[in-house]
């Protein structure tokens, strides 16, 4: 094993994102004891915690997190740190992989919470085009370990925690180390397969984008309604699952088993249904969280662009028909009157089209390809 990789009892933890999920991660390990560096792009989001010199947490954590630093510098919060968890948007990826590019050194471990779809390739291609030489882990959660809203300048309301989230790394047999390194205080991370298994089991592709569509008018409408108790209908339930077997169908051209929706659930919160519409319906997790008031946000901005898109693309790379994915970006970007297809990550974009199966498969291990030089830059 590469002693570079060593996980530490006590790492030092830098937390990029200051967002409803950065805030309660970094409360939260820091609550568990942990040295925490907090990164934002801005000041904004910053100056409570320095203020008060951490953050709050209710709900299913309470207690304060002192956290060691709130930073708008790079520099300063990874500099020190073993572990970087990126806790940011997916669109956002890329900018943080430029803005960390200088300041990574041997040995770290950077995870992204979540990847969405192909978000570690997306990161490890970027160090690459920068000739970034630091020998760093680059790997993906499948999903955000929380359910959390930010209630304040530096208060955090945890509804839930997830009870089993798989991440895997680019160069898989790392996997364990990652592991390893997460255990320390998170006991729900498991290790997962590969990169392509934790991007195509991202659940968030089938959730978001669907129910802000479908719920275009009450959202704009400012309705006050429960985003999954009341805005996934029955009949838009069926949306879902046609959007989830899609998905799985573009996972499985690829030689990968993607959990179904409603597997998901019970995975992850250990609820069950017939159908994807009573799984939701039983999951008190959902419960209070409420609609969002805008469709310019991250599950129409982010979900669309870095989730469906790329399924789309691979799907499209294998001969395997998305019809409703289709059907969903198209609406989304007239919604929104952007162009989501164009904007995303796609084959082309992430420097894959063209390539083999066996040289995706090989690409997601962390072998080498002849005559790719692009898989032996990964």
């Amino acid at each position: 094993m590469n002693t570079k990789f060593e996980a530490l009892e006590k790492p030092v933890i830098a937390v990029l994102g200051a967002g409803h999920g950065g805030m309660a991660m970094a409360g939260h390990l820091a609550m568990m004891g942990f040295e925490v560096n907090l990164f934002n792009r801005g000041e904004e989001r910053l100056w409570g915690v320095k203020s008060s010199g951490g953050i709050e947490l209710t709900g299913e954590v309470a207690g304060f997190g002192a956290v060691k630093m709130a930073t708008t510098s790079m520099e300063e919060a990874i500099s020190t740190a073993n572990l970087i968890m990126v806790v940011v948007p997916a669109l956002a990826h890329r900018w943080i992989a430029v803005q960390a590019a200088p300041f990574l050194r041997d040995g770290q471990i950077v995870v992204l919470h979540p990847g969405r779809t192909l978000g570690a390739l997306e990161f490890k291609q970027v160090l690459a085009s920068l000739k970034v030489t630091a020998d760093v882990i680059i790997s993906e959660a499948q999903t955000f370990i929380y359910a959390s809203r930010a209630i304040g300048p530096s208060q955090v309301k945890i509804f839930s925690i997830k009870h089993s989230i798989p991440v895997a790394s680019i160069r898989a047999y790392l996997i364990p180390m990652v592991i390893a390194q997460l255990r320390k205080f998170y006991p729900q991370f498991v290790p997962g397969d590969n990169i392509f298994k934790t991007s195509f089991d991202n659940i968030g592709s089938i959730f978001h984008p669907a129910l802000c569509i479908l719920n275009a008018g009450w959202i704009e409408d400012d309705a006050q309604f429960q985003f999954y108790h009341e805005g996934a209908t029955e009949s838009v339930s069926l949306v879902l699952e046609k959007v989830d077997s899609e998905r799985i169908a573009v996972a499985e051209a690829l030689g990968i088993r993607a959990i179904s929706s409603r597997e998901w659930f019970y995975m992850a919160y250990s609820t069950a249904g017939n159908t994807l519409f009573e799984a939701m319906r039983k999951n008190p997790g959902y419960r209070g969280i409420m609609a969002p008031r805008t469709l310019k946000m991250r599950y129409i901005e982010e979900d669309v662009p870095f989730s469906l898109v790329p399924i789309a693309s691979v799907g499209k790379m294998f001969g395997i028909p998305t019809p409703t994915i289709d059907s969903l970006i198209h609406l989304a970007s007239v919604l929104n009157n952007r162009d989501y297809l164009n904007e995303g990550r796609t084959t082309d974009s992430l420097g894959i089209s063209g390539l083999s199966l066996r040289e995706l498969r090989l690409l997601a291990i962390g072998e080498k390809s002849q005559p790719s030089d692009q898989i032996e830059q990964i």
